[in-house]
């Protein structure tokens, strides 16, 4: 029963790192594109417009690769279920045993 408790709390942990990993991400995304924002409106010529596409490419593009981040963190639970990873690597074990044999 210990060894499965531990087995619990290391894999608990390693989910608690990805989501401070995103958490990181995230916010290191809104720190830089405020200080982008800043930095571009500065450079503003009297009477010009900060609506411009390359003021956004930056946000979007980075914006495309936090969503990625988001989706690996927090859609497989979603989407495979709480148990299907100990599911999963039950079926692997099974399968390899299985194979030892052969």
């Amino acid at each position: 029963m210990e060894n499965l408790d531990e087995i619990r709390y290391q894999e608990a942990l390693k989910r608690v790192k990805k989501i401070k990993g995103f958490y990181t991400h995230l916010i290191v995304f809104i720190v830089v594109n405020i200080m982008i924002i800043i930095v571009n409106i500065q450079n503003l010529k009297a009477g010009e417009s900060y609506f411009h596409w390359h003021n956004f490419t930056t946000v979007f593009f980075w914006g495309i690769g936090l969503l990625g981040h988001a989706l690996s963190v927090f859609l497989p639970t979603v989407l495979l279920g709480k148990n299907w990873e100990e599911k999963k690597i039950k079926q692997l074990m099974d399968q390899e045993k299985n194979n030892k044999w052969e």
